[in-house]
């Protein structure tokens, strides 16, 4: 493989192909990227990942408690998951992926922050669907009966509530499948997404049906593929008393 280009990994999954690559480009000299690809969808990049990190630090910023138990939906390259982690008032943190070979890339050493969430003993990486856990009253997250409330749930899995990597997901963006997920969290527990572009007034106002405290954060951040300014949202809500 070229210097400037290398495929480190290629697997045939139920969603697609998926590839994680490294490659380097003339604008930023040796600097590494890391992208990883499903199908024809670039589901994330090493590049910019700033409102990957901003669910992380909004969403826990709105936790009112000393002592935090979070669940992340999707571990991608892992920049929200690391995000949450710097917050020292996480005490177990779980990250549901459903693609087994992404869980593998950060054991084996392939994605940077691999190591940092493998060594921290709060991290736990689980291959699961999230969306089906979140519709599950019986076990959720976890193997407990009745599930284990948590006072945090990120979410960085879809491009958007209406833009979703396979069709079944769509059910979680409706008021039935966001009541599902609100079973799972504490007295005063928050829900925090990324999602791609603007905030979406269809889904605030579901948030807003089930939760309170609704908010749309946009993130605007330099895309220097474009050599433009892009932007992603982060929703924050938090649950009903």
């Amino acid at each position: 493989m070229s210097l400037n280009y290398e495929e480190l990994d290629f697997k045939s999954t139920p969603l697609g192909d998926l590839m994680l690559r490294r490659r380097r480009m003339l604008q930023f000299k040796d600097l590494d990227i890391y992208e990883i690809k499903l199908g024809d969808d670039f589901l994330m990049t090493s590049l910019f990942h700033e409102a990957e990190v901003q669910l992380a630090k909004l969403a826990l910023a709105t936790v009112k408690k000393d002592d935090i138990n979070v669940v992340v939906g999707g571990l991608g390259l892992g920049y929200t998951a690391v995000a949450a982690l710097e917050d020292a008032r996480v005490r177990s943190m779980l990250v549901v992926e459903y693609l087994k070979e992404i869980i593998d890339w950060h054991k084996n050493g392939l994605v940077p922050l691999g190591e940092k969430l493998i060594k921290d003993h709060r991290c736990s990486l689980l291959h699961g669907d999230f969306f089906a856990m979140s519709g599950d009253a019986i076990k959720g997250f976890g193997l407990e009966s009745p599930p284990q409330k948590y006072d945090a749930i990120l979410l960085d899995i879809d491009h958007t509530p209406t833009n979703v990597l396979h069709p079944t997901n769509t059910r979680f963006y409706s008021e039935m499948g966001l009541s599902e997920l609100a079973t799972h969290l504490s007295s005063g527990g928050v829900f925090g997404m990324w999602a791609d572009g603007a905030p979406e007034k269809p889904f605030i106002d579901h948030l807003g049906k089930i939760f309170t405290n609704v908010e749309g954060h946009t993130i605007e951040f330099s895309n220097p593929i474009t050599e433009s300014t892009s932007r992603g949202t982060v929703y924050v809500a938090m649950k009903k008393a």
